[in-house]
C-alpha cells in the first residue's frame, strides 16, 4: 500500500518513516514525501536516507507537484502549518500583547491559525476528492478538530482526525497503576485538546479512583504535577494537558510572558538554524539533536510554574503521533481491529451536539473504518465549554469560506479565554496588517 505525506518536508516526518520501518507486519510498502519547499524536502529526505541505513522501510519517493504525489494512493497523511513558524509567532504576539493568551491551538492563536488553514484544507480535500477518491485521509494538521470538521465537509467519512495527547495521557496513567495499556480500557471524551480521561477500568473494576486518591501515584503522572492532585479530585477526572490553560489562564500567561520567548518563537529560531544552515554531522544526528531538544522544551513554561519537572524519559522518545497513525492504518488495512481515540463525527456520542460535529472519543476501527464506542454523556462542567466551543469553531469555517472580518471577530469574542470584543478586533486588524495569507482569506466585512 502507498502513504501520501502532505506536509512531506516537515521536521517530524522521519518519526513516521522510523514507526512505518518497525513495524513488524509492514502495510506500507512506498511512501511519497508531497512538499512544495523543494529544499525542505531534500534536507528531511536526507534524514530519512540514512535512517535507511539501520532499518529496512518502505521505498521513498519525493515530489513538488501535488497530483503526482497523490494518484494511487491509499492513505494521506495531511501535515501542515500555513503561515510557518513566523505565522505561528504572530498568532502568540498578537493575543500576548493584550494579556491574553495566544496559545497556537487552545487560545484565540489557534483560532487564527485556523482561519488561514481552513482554506488551504478544503482546496486540499477538493483534489484528494478528484485525484485519490478511495484514500483515507489522516488529519495531523491543527487545530485538529476544526481542520477534520472543515474537510469531512468535502471528503465525509473518509477524513479522520488523530493526536497523541490522549494516548500519552493513557501511557503515563498505566505506568502510574503498574498495569499494562494493553489491558486497560480508557474512557475519554470531548473535544481535540478539551478532553477529559473518566475512566481507567481493568476487567469491571474502575482504577481511576485509585490513581485520584493518591497523591503518591498522581506525582508520577505529568498531568498530576502539572494540575494538582486537589483539583483533579474535585474535577473527578483527568483532563487532557492542553486544559491547564483554561484552569490557569492567568498563571499560563504569566508563564509565557516570564519566559521571554514564545514556543512559536522557540521553534521559529531552532527550525532556522536547523534548515537554514548546513550542519557537518550526520543528518540523522543532526535531526535526532534538534528533535530531544524540541521535545524536552514541550510545556517547558507550563511545567516550569507548576513545578511538574522534566518530561518523562518515555514521552521523549517519539510513539505520539506517527504510533497513532501506524494504528490506524494497520487497523484500515490489515482489518486489524483497534481501539484508538479519534476525531470523528459525533453520530449521536455525546449529547448536546449534532451528528456533524467532530469530537474526540474513543473508536472502534476495522477495514470499514472508525466508529465512535457508546459512552457515557459529559459532566455539566465539561458540557459547557465543550458546546461554545465547538460553536466557536464552525464560526472559524464559516468566517475562512465567506472570507468574512466580521465573522472573524464574532469567532474570537465568544472564545472565552478571549475578554473582548474590542480585544478581538484588535487580534483581526493585526493578523491582517501581518500576516499575507489571512489577507487572501478575510476578503470581505
Amino acid at each position: 500500500m502507498r502513504l501520501t505525506i502532505i506536509g512531506g518536508g516537515g521536521f517530524r516526518v522521519p518519526l513516521i518513516f522510523r514507526a512505518l520501518a518497525r513495524d513488524p507486519e509492514p502495510v506500507i510498502d512506498e511512501l511519497v514525501l508531497y512538499d512544495s519547499d523543494g529544499a525542505r524536502l531534500r534536507r528531511i529526505g536526507a534524514v530519512i536516507e540514512a535512517m535507511a541505513g539501520d532499518l529496512i522501510g518502505p521505498a521513498v519517493r519525493q515530489e513538488t507537484e501535488l497530483e503526482p504525489a497523490l494518484r494511487g494512493t491509499d492513505f494521506v497523511f495531511q501535515a501542515i502549518r500555513v503561515g510557518g513558524p513566523a505565522g505561528r509567532v504572530c498568532d502568540e504576539r498578537a493575543a500576548l500583547d493584550l494579556g491574553l493568551l495566544g496559545q497556537e491551538t487552545t487560545g484565540a492563536g489557534g483560532l487564527c491559525y485556523g482561519l488561514r488553514t481552513v482554506p488551504v484544507v478544503l482546496r486540499l480535500a477538493e483534489t484528494i476528492r478528484r485525484v485519490a477518491p478511495e484514500a483515507w485521509v489522516i488529519n495531523f494538521t491543527n487545530p485538529a478538530g476544526m481542520v477534520t470538521e472543515a474537510a469531512s465537509a468535502v471528503l465525509g467519512d473518509r477524513v479522520i482526525g488523530i493526536c497523541d495527547s490522549p494516548v500519552g495521557l493513557f501511557r503515563r496513567s498505566a505506568r502510574a497503576l503498574g498495569i499494562r495499556l494493553e489491558d486497560a480500557t480508557f474512557d475519554y471524551a470531548g473535544l481535540n485538546h478539551l478532553g477529559w480521561l473518566r475512566r481507567i477500568m481493568v476487567g469491571d473494576q474502575d482504577r481511576l479512583p485509585e490513581l485520584l486518591a493518591s497523591d503518591e501515584l498522581l506525582a508520577r503522572v505529568e498531568e498530576g504535577r502539572l494540575f494538582g492532585a486537589d483539583w483533579l479530585r474535585s474535577l473527578g477526572a483527568i483532563p487532557n494537558e492542553y486544559l491547564w490553560y483554561w484552569y490557569a489562564t492567568a498563571d499560563a500567561i504569566a508563564a509565557i510572558t516570564a519566559a521571554g520567548e514564545t514556543r512559536g518563537e522557540y521553534l521559529l529560531r531552532q527550525q532556522e538554524q536547523y534548515f537554514g544552515a548546513e550542519d557537518d554531522r550526520d543528518p540523522l544526528q543532526a535531526w535526532e539533536a534538534t528533535r530531544r531538544a524540541r521535545e524536552e522544551t514541550y510545556l517547558a513554561e507550563e511545567r516550569e510554574a507548576t513545578g511538574a519537572g522534566a518530561r518523562d524519559d518515555d514521552d521523549l522518545e517519539g510513539g505520539g503521533y506517527e504510533g497513532v497513525a501506524l494504528d490506524l492504518i494497520r487497523a484500515i488495512g490489515r482489518d486489524r481491529p483497534a481501539r484508538l481515540v479519534l476525531n470523528l463525527p459525533n453520530r449521536g456520542t455525546l449529547p448536546g451536539l449534532d451528528d456533524a460535529a467532530v469530537i474526540e472519543v474513543p473508536c472502534l476501527v476495522d477495514r470499514a473504518g472508525p466508529r465512535p464506542v457508546p459512552t457515557a454523556p459529559l459532566e455539566p462542567y465539561q458540557q459547557g465549554v465543550v458546546i461554545t466551543m465547538k460553536d466557536v469553531e464552525r464560526t472559524v469555517i464559516e468566517a475562512a469560506r465567506a472570507g468574512s472580518r466580521s465573522l472573524a471577530v464574532r469567532a474570537l469574542a465568544l472564545h472565552p479565554l478571549v475578554d473582548s470584543v474590542n480585544h478581538a478586533r484588535m487580534i483581526i486588524d493585526r493578523q491582517l496588517r501581518e500576516q499575507a495569507a489571512l489577507r487572501e482569506v478575510l476578503t470581505a466585512p
